[in-house]
């Protein structure tokens, strides 16, 4: 049986932001745990997504940091992201189509899928991405 701990939102954030010195030295030593292999440290996918809303919203990072600090979660070793390949195609998307990171990641989620159709009333996000096509309902009935 495999040692597995859930990581929460704020252990990324103490760690990527350092506010909190103290709780941020704390997290590199779990880090640095996970990585020797210690235990495995685990996440999903709507863990990454507080994340992009509280440093978008709260730390008002730009879309590209943002990115970066996501693709740094995911490839830290010691670090496991379920649906790794969907969250980091979605952050993709999320900083280059200006869209909010959960419609981008339920177009990542679309192409994994192999679905190219999406009913919406939010036709101003999802219609940036051009392989995706939008239907209205009422209008595309």
């Amino acid at each position: 049986m495999r040692n597995v701990i859930f990581a929460d939102t704020n252990l990324f954030l103490r760690y990527l932001m350092n506010d909190d010195s103290e709780q941020a030295d704390a997290v590199e030593h779990v880090l640095t745990q996970a990585k020797d292999g210690a235990f495995q440290l685990i996440a999903n996918p709507l863990i990454i997504a507080e994340i992009v809303w509280v440093l978008e919203k709260v730390y008002d990072l730009d879309r590209l940091a943002i990115r970066k600090s996501i693709l740094a979660i995911v490839n830290t070793p010691g670090i496991e992201i379920d649906a790794a390949n969907l969250v980091s195609s979605a952050v993709d998307i999320y900083a280059s189509e200006n869209i909010d990171f959960v419609d981008a990641f339920s177009v990542s989620w679309m192409k994994d899928q192999k679905i190219d159709a999406v009913y919406t009333f939010d036709k101003r996000h999802f219609s940036r991405v051009d392989s995706i096509t939008v239907l209205i309902p009422g209008l595309n009935d």
